[in-house]
């Protein structure tokens, strides 16, 4: 018979495999940041929010805080690295008055982690303790990544348009939300179920309203290339 911690361990990798594709997922998009030289309407919101999320999660997944935890901490751990490679690029093709707010969103980010990571570890003498003092500051952060699109959203709503709404970091959002909820309920860890299951419902939303206007984005687009008019973000920018 199969034990539950193999079942676990399967269903781990798999969503570190998932998690990696969704960290990825941004790829195209500043592939075309890359291509125009400008981040065009393009919000660091989502890169920022997987920052921190992923810098909690890693010293969530430490051993010290909460021990066998190797997957969560090492899949965090390379999102970090992931997301500072964009926030990095982000920074390069962005105006001086962005560029600086980005900035310092990140100083603080790192700060504060780090901050909390001297006080849980110096004040708090167990690891349960640790446990469920980092694992509510990483519900808070993890529910931030997830919803962070939300201002997205809006704008979606507003234009009628997904141009700006990347499909498949909804998808891999929603995928990396249902995979990471199954390994937390097999042995039942709350503070990886809580923000996962929310997170899935969140790209739920994202996918229902990319279907709901990607024939209208398709008939935008195709309107502009006939006419030669300027793109959405010029239009939104002036």
């Amino acid at each position: 018979m199969v034990s539950a911690d193999l079942v676990r361990t399967v269903v781990g990798i798999t969503g570190n495999i998932i998690s990696l594709l969704l960290f990825m997922s941004p790829v195209p998009t500043f592939v075309q940041i890359w291509r125009k030289k400008s981040v065009e309407q393009f919000s660091p919101a989502p890169y920022l929010a997987t920052l921190i999320n992923c810098m909690a999660w890693v010293l969530y997944g430490l051993p010290m805080v909460h021990p066998n935890s190797t997957l969560v901490w090492t899949i965090n751990g390379t999102g970090v690295a992931i997301e500072m490679i964009y926030l990095l690029l982000f920074l390069i093709y962005s105006d001086k008055k962005r560029r600086f707010k980005v900035l310092q969103i990140v100083l603080v980010e790192v700060v504060s982690i780090a901050l909390l990571a001297t006080l849980v570890l110096t004040l708090v003498h167990t690891t349960k303790k640790r446990t469920a003092i980092v694992g509510i500051v990483a519900i808070v952060f993890n529910t931030m990544m997830y919803a962070s699109p939300l201002s997205v959203m809006k704008i979606v709503i507003t234009t009628k348009s997904v141009e700006y709404m990347p499909f498949y970091i909804s998808l891999a959002s929603f995928a990396n939300g249902v995979a990471w909820s199954a390994y937390a309920f097999i042995k039942f860890d709350p503070f990886i179920l809580a923000p996962n299951g929310t997170g899935a419902l969140f790209a739920v939303a994202q996918l229902i309203l990319y279907a709901v206007y990607y024939r209208s984005t398709q008939r935008q687009i195709a309107a502009r290339q006939a006419k030669g008019d300027v793109g959405l973000s010029e239009l939104v920018v002036n």
